[in-house]
Formats: C-alpha cells, structure tokens, sequence
C-alpha cells in the first residue's frame, strides 16, 4: 500500500479543509481506532486542532457555524503539512497532537505510552462502576495505567479515595506524571514502577486494569497506527490471556475481603472464556457491548486458586 498522498489538502474555509482532509486519509487507506473511528472525524480533529480551534466546535452548515471560517493561506499551509505527516508515518494522531480525550477530559500523550481508549473511561465517568464500591472502598489501584488516563479519572469520579497508577514502563510513567500533575493530582495520584503486582502487596479495595491483550496471530497483522505503540502494552502472548493468569494468580494476597478487579480484554472474550471457564466473572455493559470490560470478585479468584492447588 502506498503512503504517498493522493494530494494535498487544501480550501479556504474550516469546512472545506476538513472535507479535503478526510478525502485523502480515506484515499491513503490509514487506520483508525486512537479516538477516531472514521476519516471525517479525523480529519476534523487534526483540522481544528492545527488552527487552534475548540475540538467541539460547530461544523454544522449553519450560517453562522465555524464550518464557513475563512482561513489564511499560511494556515491552510500548516494543515496541509499536519495531514501530510499522517498519511506519511502512519503516526496515530494522538501522537502527532499529543493530546488524547477521554470521556471529555484531556491528557497528554505521546510515544512512550500507548493511546488512551479503554471502555472503563466510561464506567467512571457515567457511574456504572459505582455500584462495585462500598464505604471500605479507600485505596484504588489503577495496573497498566500507561498515560494514567484511568487513574486520573478515578481519582475524579471519587474524591475519597487514593489512587496509585502502576506501570512496567518507566517511560509511560513518565507521560503519567505529566497528567497527574496536569490535572492538579499529584496529591492523591502515586505513580509506582511494578512489574505486574510484584511491587504492589496493598491491599487494594478496587483494582482496573486494561492490560496487554491482543493475541499473537491478532499482533502479527495490526495496522501500522497500531504498531507505532508499545508494543509492551499490546502484546498479551499466544492467546492475548499470559498478563491475565499472572495478575489472576497473585491478585488474591493483595486485595481486601471484598475488593474486584474490573480487567478489559477487548475482543479477546472468547480467549479469556478458554483459559478461565470455570471462573464466574460479570460482563460489564459499555457503548462496544458486554464482551469488553468485566468484573471478578477476590472470593472468585480465591476459590479458583484454592481449585487449582488441589
């Protein structure tokens, strides 16, 4: 597939430099999925964001919408190069903005971390989570927090808790410090280096996890956009489930009585039901469906662990 593109965007209002633009991403053939889903919306978001316009501005065709904005020769310059960098190195375009939305709130992302979109944004945001919370529920450990993305949202959906984010990357945790502080949360955010539990006995009261997932044969034929990631915070072994049996395995020492785990696992529902059939866990409803985010009990993975060493 060639990466050259089919021309170069070009017009002289907001609307029709978005319109250029998503007709030579869709020309190129890139890959969607880090915050887009399709080249229209890409292209608004790398149109608006290289003019400094607001994200969700008006590109209805009213009159008065910012749709019909005159824009200078030397923008219309920039946009094009913006796009031009896109299709040419396949770079998501989180990477190119280094700026992620998530559930409407910002963050700071580039190369060291993987792009912020788990489902469970949503369940912190809309409160779906909240029914698994109880009065003991004090110290919420965010495990893969890469950009720390959920952690900061956790920490925003409840006030009384403390949150540590935790990483294998020293470079993602990185990134995270700069959103924690971004967000003004250096106080009630930890950032902790771990490899998988091993640094982090607790116990906790609620851990989230959105861990290396995808399959090895999925790996082997992931979009370029996919690849410029980490592949550390993609790659989950054969069957995508090698992070899932150790955090499984050493979950229960660290959790209190009645502490969960809410794990995404994409589209990996089949590979986690093959490596775990006889473990009961609640599939958690999300705008993908209920095959993404699910729920496990520490008295589960306890009884299971109690199953296998008979």
């Amino acid at each position: 597939m060639s990466t050259a593109a089919p021309h170069a965007v070009a017009g002289t209002t907001v609307g029709a430099l978005v319109e250029s633009g998503s007709r030579q991403l869709a020309a190129a053939g890139v890959s969607f999925g880090h915050g887009t889903t399709n080249a229209h919306d890409e292209a608004a978001w790398l149109v608006l964001w290289r003019l400094g316009l607001p994200l969700d501005s008006d590109l209805s065709d009213a009159p008065d919408s910012l749709r019909n904005q005159s824009v200078a020769p030397e923008q219309v310059a920039l946009v094009a190069t913006l796009f031009e960098e896109r299709v040419r190195t396949r770079k998501p375009a989180a990477y190119l903005t280094q700026e992620a939305w998530l559930q409407g709130v910002p963050f700071y992302v580039d190369e060291r971390a993987i792009v912020p979109r788990s489902f469970i944004a949503e369940l912190l945001v809309d409160g779906g989570a909240d029914e698994y919370l109880s009065d003991h529920t004090h110290r919420v450990l965010d495990l893969c927090t890469g950009n720390g993305s959920l952690a900061v949202l956790a920490a925003m959906a409840w006030p009384e808790v403390l949150v540590t984010g935790a990483d294998i990357s020293p470079d993602a945790l990185a990134v995270a410090r700069i959103n924690v502080d971004k967000h003004g949360l250096q106080d009630r955010i930890q950032l902790q280096l771990s490899d998988g539990l091993q640094a982090l006995p607790g116990p906790w009261d609620l851990i989230l996890c959105n861990p290396p997932y995808v399959n090895a044969a999925s790996m082997a034929t992931l979009p370029a956009e996919y690849r410029a990631e980490p592949a550390l915070a993609l790659a989950g072994g054969s069957d995508g489930m090698d992070f899932v049996r150790q955090l499984f395995a050493a979950a229960p020492a660290c959790m209190s009585e009645d502490a969960v785990i809410i794990l995404e696992i994409g589209n990996e529902r089949a590979y986690f039901e093959a490596a775990f059939p006889q473990l009961p866990v609640f599939w958690l409803d999300t705008s993908a469906g209920e095959d993404q985010v699910l729920l496990v009990t520490r008295r589960a993975l306890a009884a299971q662990s109690r199953l296998a060493a008979q």
